[in-house]
């Protein structure tokens, strides 16, 4: 990858929608993975293979594999909490499987109703599964800046959790500011910390826009050298713990920042603003 050329993963169709209490019919989701496919988005994540009854709107995971069209030169990747999601994410088609820690302790408890440690002993049952089937594993660390509970997050814990999934054999890992209250200064001290162990191109952001400073905070990524981030079309995907505050980063804004600060950024941004306005309409 030149130093220019950034990559952006599309996470609209599963972090985007997966808290939206109106169901989303199959076909619309599928609708919106190809057209953001179209728009050339190279890297989408799709689904989440997770229990129907902690997550209704991705009760229809399956179908959502089965149906869409992949795109030859397009990775679609599927959220997995454990084993068994794997294996069905893998026999569905996945070609990369997402699983997900945390840097707080409370906020791992009460999103996956288990500790950190617990979550790595699952992790191991992913990654094998996922080794044998030449399927790469990406590594999420939610709350990597600021937990709803917590509060401030020691960045050490996020530069010993990162280093961990890295070494069980994560090719990427994501470090996101899950509730969206970073500020520059405090993405630039985890990046700094969490650089010190591992090379900043196995290293992602995913930002919330909560209060409005994901392209500031991206900023501090790019002079860090980071060239992977997270996008949902529309900024979709609400945060829980600030009612009626923006999501993720829209992809459409992430998109022309990125090129108007000369980055090379392989997608359509009239496409782009298609698949947004489609995005809107599912969840209006």
């Amino acid at each position: 990858m030149t130093d220019d050329l950034v990559s952006i993963v599309e996470v609209g169709p599963r972090d985007g929608l997966q808290n939206e209490k109106r169901l989303i019919s199959t076909e619309d989701k599928v609708k919106l993975i190809e057209m953001l496919s179209d728009a050339g988005f190279k890297r989408i994540e799709a689904t989440a293979f997770v229990s129907p009854k902690w997550v209704p709107q991705m009760a229809d995971h399956e179908a959502v594999m089965a149906t869409v069209k992949q795109k030859p030169g397009t990775a679609y990747s599927v959220l997995v909490p454990n084993a068994k999601g794997a294996n069905a994410a893998i026999e569905h088609g996945a070609d990369e499987i997402a699983l997900f820690s945390s840097a707080s302790e409370t906020f791992s408890r009460k999103n996956t109703n288990c500790s950190i440690a617990e979550g790595f002993a699952r992790f191991e049952e992913i990654l094998a599964l996922a080794r044998d089937h030449d399927v790469p594993v990406r590594g999420y660390i939610s709350c990597a800046v600021n937990c709803p509970y917590e509060g401030h997050i020691d960045p050490n814990n996020v530069a010993h959790i990162a280093r961990k999934l890295f070494a069980m054999g994560c090719h990427e890992i994501a470090v996101a500011d899950t509730i969206g209250t970073a500020s520059p200064g405090d993405v630039d001290t985890m990046l700094g910390t969490l650089l010190e162990e591992l090379p900043s191109g196995v290293i992602a952001c995913h930002f919330h826009d909560t209060y409005g400073k994901a392209l500031d905070n991206v900023d501090v990524g790019l002079r860090r050298g980071i060239r992977v981030f997270d996008s949902a079309a529309g900024g979709l995907g609400g945060c829980p713990y600030a009612p009626g505050a923006a999501g993720n980063l829209a992809s459409g804004v992430l998109v022309r920042h990125l090129k108007a600060r000369g980055f090379s950024v392989d997608v359509d941004v009239d496409r782009v603003a298609l698949a947004e306005d489609f995005a809107m309409k599912l969840t209006a």
